[in-house]
């Protein structure tokens, strides 16, 4: 006789147990069901969204009025944007816990829906708007379409993915420290950070008012330019104004795409359109030092030369201080009583605002002002300054390495510029370099937002243009058949040398050693422009190549002292200043560097 025959139907129990039964696995069915569900809506949104709605824009007008300005788009925005009825989530689980439902929508959506877009949903943005990864421990790490298993940048990371994806037209995020423009920048897409104080940010969260901007995300620059004027409430009617690009060579250095894929790609561009003065270029670190004085209380004590990088750095010091400072006075009071469990970033960064008091404040604010005052002098209403918008390509996803401190001093460095002048800067893709995409800026000064939406969308189509060339050649396009290549790049560095145009000398020169990386004169002729920036350790590293591939290069070992004496090296440079004298004992160069650094080592 069978287990089951032996069952007793007609007790109740039986019965219950079997319903039981049933019920588990049509409720497991359903689970698998949803998930599966949920895995195909994940893959097909890149993760983007925290949830998907839909705001109507607002009725068309009746003819013969024109239509609405942006009828027919759909945008997104990040979890710190007021929408009335949804409880606004910051990024973070704990913050939505602990806060009701908006009673009023953002003026900025509002104003998106008034031009006749239609809002799709929230995206996910890091954590209380802290961090530039785009990781959330809450909602997950959307999916950078340009490189999945790397970072998509944040915070306003699902806004970038959004528009990345062309999920959206576009998508708003908001800009503090660079919470658009990394993210644009590692997804390949425009990022536009508006003139701080030109956009309202009424019913949008704060991190740090002085710094907060609603910024804008697009992958086609015509949308940019259309939302842009939209979101500015700016007159399409202008006059046309000549236009000057500023390129600050000593920023470039910063980067590891090569200037042949930047630099020169944005000189060709204005060179060719009309309505552009040749481009110029300058040591923006340099100019900064000299206008921007109440930086120096922020220049690390162990500085001695004002290099970009150290001027940029107590630029960036200023900024998270700033940061740091105004995120407490909003935000103080809820840390301490609610204690959320963030992110391991995300925790320290709040960690380090909450615990720390700022004893110059004034002279944050004072920075402010003079770094405006310095953009709006170097730009006036006619320029537009060009750096990279970030100095390394995206992480890799859940790396349990954290931040490295260089990535995170580079990128800051980068960022503060728009930051601290409060100018307006657009962040444009010009193609990948080693399979990751390249991003370059353009700063116009505060209030100068149509002019530099107008210089995008003027410039785009050329620059697209111009990458496709470089990528599709190893050399420059403008190469010489009759002459060799590497020799007339040589060429090209040395009239650049002589100009005292030193980075577009060391462009140049490192151009012709990728061809020829065995030319001797190549490398000491770098190592002399290197020597006119400050940039002392390329300088040696690069005599010393030169002078294992020729042991009579007098220049070089000239060139090498120089960079070591420089670098406190008095031995090491003294020996070289003698091989110069073995090999040219009339050599008035050397032989006074011999004395001189006779005396400083007695």
């Amino acid at each position: 006789m069978s287990g089951l025959s032996k069952l007793n139907v007609s007790n109740p129990k039986v019965w219950v147990v079997i319903g039981v039964g049933l019920a588990g696995v049509l409720i497991l069915a359903e689970v698998h069901r949803r998930r599966g569900k949920a895995n195909s809506y994940d893959e097909e949104y890149f993760g983007a969204f925290i949830e998907r709605f839909e705001l109507l824009p607002f009725p068309q007008p009746p003819p013969p009025a024109a239509r609405l300005p942006l009828s027919g788009l759909t945008f997104a925005i990040s979890d710190n944007f007021n929408i009335k009825g949804y409880i606004t989530g910051y990024g973070s689980a704990e913050w939505k816990r602990t806060h009701e439902a908006a009673v009023k929508t953002a003026i900025v959506v509002t104003t998106m829906l008034r031009s006749g877009a239609t809002c799709v949903g929230k995206t996910i943005m890091d954590e209380l708007g802290f961090g530039i990864l785009g990781e959330n421990k809450n909602y997950g790490t959307p999916t950078n379409p340009q490189k999945p298993s790397h970072v998509p940048g944040g915070s306003s990371s699902g806004s970038a993915v959004a528009a990345a994806a062309q999920i959206v037209d576009f998508a708003l995020g908001t800009d503090t420290v660079g919470c658009i423009r990394v993210p644009a920048s590692f997804c390949g897409v425009l990022g536009f950070r508006p003139s701080h104080g030109i956009v309202s940010t009424i019913g949008v969260l704060p991190n740090s008012q002085s710094l907060d901007t609603v910024g804008l995300l697009a992958s086609d620059p015509s949308v940019l330019h259309l939302v842009g004027h939209a979101l500015l409430q700016l007159n399409t009617l202008a006059p046309k104004k000549t236009r000057r690009i500023v390129i600050a060579d000593d920023i470039f250095q910063l980067s590891k795409v090569p200037l042949q894929k930047t630099v020169y790609v944005i000189s060709k561009v204005a060179d060719k359109l009309s309505g552009y003065q040749t481009s110029k270029h300058m040591n923006f670190g340099q100019y900064i030092a000299a206008n921007v004085p109440s930086l120096q209380i922020f220049r690390e004590e162990s500085t001695n030369q004002q290099t970009a990088m150290s001027t940029l750095r107590a630029l960036s010091s200023a900024m998270l201080f700033l940061q740091r400072h105004e995120f407490k006075t909003n935000h103080e009071e809820w840390i301490k009583s609610v204690k959320p469990k963030l992110s391991s970033d995300v925790s320290n960064r709040v960690s380090a605002a909450i615990n720390t008091t700022q004893e110059n404040v004034k002279t944050l604010y004072k920075v402010r002002i003079e770094m405006r005052t310095a953009l709006k002098s170097l730009l006036k209403d006619d320029g537009i300054l060009v750096i990279p918008t970030v100095a390394d390509p995206p992480l890799k996803r859940s790396s349990r390495k954290g931040l490295p401190t260089e990535f995170h001093d580079r990128i800051n460095a980068l960022l503060s510029i728009a930051n601290m002048s409060g100018g307006c800067q657009v962040a444009i893709p010009l193609g990948k370099h080693e399979d990751s995409p390249i991003s370059v800026s353009f700063i116009a000064s505060h209030g100068n937002d149509k002019f530099l939406l107008d210089t995008v969308l003027d410039m785009y189509s050329s620059l697209q243009e111009h990458v496709s060339i470089i990528s599709s050649s190893s050399l420059l396009p403008d190469m010489n058949g009759s002459m060799d290549a590497a020799e007339l790049l040589k060429e090209k560095g040395n009239a650049a040398y002589k100009g005292k145009q030193w980075n577009k000398a060391v462009s140049f020169y490192s151009e012709a050693i990728k061809l020829e990386d065995k030319n001797a004169t190549y490398h000491s002729n770098r190592a002399a422009a290197y020597l006119e920036l400050g940039c002392f350790q390329q300088a040696e590293d690069d005599c010393s190549k030169a002078i294992s591939l020729d042991k009579k290069n007098v220049k070089a070992y000239l060139r090498r002292g120089t960079a070591r004496e420089s670098m406190l090296f008095y031995k090491e440079a003294l020996q070289d200043f003698k091989h110069a004298l073995v090999l040219e004992p009339q050599n008035k160069v050397a032989g006074l560097a011999e004395k001189r650094l006779r005396k400083l080592i007695s």
